[in-house]
C-alpha cells in the first residue's frame, strides 16, 4: 500500500483526517485506508494495483456493480448534452413517474442531491404540514447529519434528545425524542404522553447504520398504527433500503405504507441524488404550492438522473431481487458455517442485498445488542480479510452490500478466505 500510504499522508495535510466522510479514515479499525483507483463489476483496485472483492459498493448505491456498461453509457450520453441546467428536464419527470410507479407510498416526489437533504426536507415538511414540532427517531438509526436528527439515545427506553455532535445547540434537538429500535412498548409510551405534539416518526425500516438490524415482527405495523391514530406523519428513511431489499423498498417487502419516504443511493446509480415524496396532500405543502420552503441548485441534475434511470431499468429485470437475495443469504450462511467450524462466536443476517456480520452468538435486534459484539475480533477479522483481497466496511457498525455482479466465483473466494481467517482468529 505504498501509494495509498503516500496519498493518505498528502490527504492528512489538506483534508481533516485525510477523508471527506469519517468512516473512511479507518479510525474504527486502525491502519491506513486503501485509496481506490477504479472498479469493475464486483471488484475494486487500489492505487497500488491490488484487487479486492468489494462488499461496500460505495455504501449501497452500486446494486448492479461498478461501472455497469448501461449506466456508464447513460452518463456519457447525458454529459454530452450538458452537465447541469437549473431548469426542468424530461428526464427528471421520467424519474419521478418511475419512482411513483415502483414505490407504494409515492404519489408525488421531489428530487434533491443527497439522503441528508431528503431527510431534512421530509422533517421540515412534516412539521409544516402538521403544525407540530416534535419528532421521534430511533437509537442507532442514521438519517444524515442535519442538526435535529443528529441525536442518539441514553440508557432509557425514552430519552430527551441530546446532541451527539459538537456544533449542534441543545435547543435544536429539544423536540427530538429517541426510542429503542424494535421497542413497541416505548413507542406506545411516547404516543400516550406526547402524541398530540408529535409531527413525525422517522425510521430506517431496516436499520443499516448500526450494522444490519431487521425489524421485529409487528414493529413497523405498530409505527403505522400509532402515527395514524395521532395524526403524525410516518417517514420511512429508505435511502439505504430503497431498491436494495426489494423493488418497492422495505415498505413493499413488509407491507407497511408510510406517509413520506426518503430515497437516495441506488436511485442515483453512484452519482449524488436524493428524493423525498409521499402522499399528495402532504407534498402539496411544499413551495411554491405551500408554505414549506425547499430548493436546490443541482436538484434533478440530468447526469445523476441518467445514471439513476439506467440503474432502475436494470433492477426491474425478472428475478433480479430473487437472485440478489439468494446470493446475500448464501454469503451469510457460508460465513456462519465457517465460523461455527472454528468455534468462533459469530452471527450474520441479511435482507435483500444488505447484510450484517456480528461477533456474537445471535444476530442483534437492538442497538444495545449490537454494542455487545466483540469489536476487537471484528477488527482482526476485517484486516485479515482485507489482506486477502476482501473489502468489507471498515466498522463493526456498518452494513455490507452485495450486488448483482457478485457471482459464484466471488462468493466461493470470499468464503474460502473467511474459513482461513476464522481459523486464525480461533488461534
Amino acid at each position: 500500500m505504498k501509494r495509498s500510504q503516500k496519498l493518505f499522508a498528502r490527504a492528512l495535510r489538506a483534508i481533516p483526517a485525510g477523508v471527506n466522510s469519517p468512516v473512511r479514515a479507518f479510525r474504527s479499525v486502525g491502519g491506513t485506508p486503501p485509496f481506490i483507483q477504479r472498479g469493475k463489476g464486483a471488484r475494486i483496485w487500489d492505487a497500488d494495483g491490488r484487487a479486492y472483492i468489494d462488499y461496500v459498493g460505495s455504501w449501497g448505491p452500486l446494486v448492479v456493480g461498478h461501472a455497469h456498461p448501461a449506466v456508464v453509457r447513460a452518463v456519457k450520453q447525458a454529459s454530452a448534452r450538458g452537465l447541469s441546467f437549473g431548469a426542468p428536464t424530461a428526464a427528471e419527470v421520467e424519474m419521478a413517474e418511475l419512482l411513483a410507479r415502483l414505490v407504494p407510498s409515492l404519489e408525488q416526489v421531489r428530487l434533491v442531491s443527497s439522503g441528508t437533504e431528503a431527510a431534512m426536507s421530509a422533517i421540515r415538511l412534516a412539521r409544516g404540514y402538521t403544525g407540530r414540532s416534535r419528532i421521534v427517531k430511533f437509537e442507532g438509526c442514521y438519517h444524515g447529519h442535519a442538526d435535529a436528527l443528529l441525536v442518539k439515545a441514553g440508557s432509557g427506553a425514552l430519552t430527551f434528545g441530546q446532541p451527539s455532535s459538537a456544533g449542534v445547540p441543545e435547543p435544536v434537538t429539544g423536540d427530538t425524542r429517541v426510542l429503542e429500535y424494535n421497542n413497541t412498548a416505548a413507542l406506545e409510551r411516547v404516543f400516550s404522553e406526547e402524541g398530540g405534539s408529535i409531527a413525525a416518526v422517522i425510521v430506517e425500516p431496516v436499520a443499516g447504520n448500526m450494522n444490519l438490524v431487521a425489524p421485529r415482527e409487528g414493529f413497523l405495523q405498530a409505527l403505522r398504527r400509532y402515527c395514524t391514530r395521532a395524526g403524525a406523519v410516518l417517514i420511512f428513511d429508505e435511502v439505504m433500503t430503497g431498491f436494495r431489499v426489494a423493488l418497492g423498498g422495505a415498505q413493499a417487502l413488509y407491507g407497511v405504507k408510510p406517509d413520506l419516504t426518503t430515497l437516495g443511493k441506488v436511485i442515483g446509480g453512484g452519482l449524488p441524488v436524493g428524493a423525498f415524496g409521499g402522499r399528495r396532500d402532504i407534498m402539496q405543502a411544499i413551495a411554491p404550492l405551500g408554505p414549506v420552503y425547499q430548493a436546490g441548485t443541482l436538484s434533478g441534475n440530468p447526469v445523476a438522473v441518467a445514471a439513476g434511470l439506467a440503474t432502475l431499468k436494470l433492477v426491474q429485470a425478472p428475478k433480479f431481487y430473487e437472485r440478489l437475495g439468494a446470493a446475500t443469504r448464501s454469503l451469510c450462511e457460508g460465513l456462519v458455517d465457517c465460523a461455527r467450524e472454528q468455534d468462533v462466536p459469530f452471527s450474520a443476517a441479511s435482507v435483500g442485498g444488505m447484510f450484517g456480520v456480528f461477533f456474537r452468538e445471535t444476530a442483534p435486534t437492538t442497538y444495545a445488542e449490537v454494542l455487545q459484539s466483540d469489536r476487537e475480533l471484528f477488527n482482526r477479522f476485517f484486516h485479515a480479510m482485507l489482506a486477502q483481497g476482501i473489502y468489507l466496511a471498515p466498522s463493526a457498525y456498518e452494513a455490507g452490500f452485495v450486488s448483482s455482479a457478485h457471482g459464484a466465483a466471488e462468493l466461493k473466494r470470499t468464503l474460502a478466505v473467511a474459513k482461513k481467517v476464522f481459523g486464525e482468529l480461533r488461534g
